[in-house]
């Protein structure tokens, strides 16, 4: 039987220039999603995590501490280290609005082996070069609750606080969790935090909130 060609015929109509498909995206989050509970920059954040998942609804679980956005704020106009949990998270930090590249010891050479001695996840292990980088840092943890869980047990044994952390890991075991201790936890541990509570995060909400933070720096508003 012969076969039919492949119709070149298609017409698709769509919007393919970037800055009016993320205007028109930022203006469909705010007509779907009260803002209403937020300052300015942290209905940039909330924007950015609700369009990063496409679920308008997910608004409700954003945390804030007190200070959280200005501490970011601050930290990264100060060309501040950012600490990343896994590489997908460095690698979606907006690069030409930063002056270093973020750090994430991952994939470091002894990483693995040094995971297997403790018995432990290479994300906690990595956590063991965070030390000299930590004072005032921002921290983006968007795939591992072992990461986060460690951070906090460091940070209460004495390690330097960093500046904010950004803690949306997601995921089933642990992550709902980790993210419930380090919002109980912050006011005693004297650190800033964002958070996005329950099993839904990662990667891509985690960095984006950052780059949202970047974004106000430079006077960018949706």
């Amino acid at each position: 039987m012969q076969k039919t060609p492949p119709s070149s015929d298609y017409h698709f109509h769509y919007q393919p220039d970037p800055k009016a498909i993320e205007q028109d995206s930022f203006r469909q989050i705010r007509a779907l999603t009260d803002l209403s509970a937020w300052d300015l920059d942290q209905q940039q954040v909330v924007m950015r995590i609700v369009h990063s998942l496409g679920l308008p609804e997910v608004a409700e679980q954003v945390r804030f501490s007190e200070h959280a956005t200005q501490a970011g704020r601050d930290a990264l106009a100060k060309h501040a280290a950012i600490l990343c949990d896994v590489e997908m998270v460095k690698q979606g930090v907006t690069k030409r609005m930063i002056e270093q590249e973020p750090l994430c010891f991952l994939n470091h050479p002894k990483m693995a082996e040094l995971a297997k001695q403790k018995g432990e996840t290479r994300s906690m292990a990595a956590l063991s070069l965070w030390q000299d980088h930590l004072a005032g840092s921002v921290v983006l943890i968007g795939n591992a609750p072992t990461a986060l869980f460690r951070l906090l047990e460091m940070i209460a044994q004495g390690a330097p606080k960093p500046a904010l952390i950004i803690g949306m890991p997601v995921g089933f075991v642990g992550a709902a969790e980790s993210k419930d201790a380090l919002w109980q936890a912050h006011r005693d541990l004297g650190v800033e935090c964002i958070t996005l509570l329950g099993r839904m995060g990662g990667s891509a909400v985690t960095s984006a909130s950052c780059n949202a933070l970047l974004r106000c720096n430079i006077g960018e508003y949706y």
